[in-house]
């Protein structure tokens, strides 16, 4: 099984995700970050949704678990 891109790093006590490790590139990011490295198309298997007003990361729904954010 191939490792997952992206790992959570942190999230806030109800559960939104605000910190992303890319396990390829050792990177770092805020939720932010992450948004807009989606929105560039840096990252072809995750999309961002606008959730309670705020742009989230999300994985593209493709039958596999292995690159489910959380």
């Amino acid at each position: 099984m191939a490792r997952k891109r992206i790992t959570v790093t942190q999230e806030t006590n109800t559960g939104r995700n605000t910190k992303f490790h890319d396990n390829y590139t050792g990177t770092n990011m805020t939720r932010p970050q992450f948004v807009n490295q989606i929105q560039s198309g840096n990252y072809n298997n995750y999309h961002v949704r606008k959730i309670n007003g705020v742009k989230t990361p999300v994985s593209n729904p493709d039958g596999s678990t292995n690159n489910n954010l959380g």
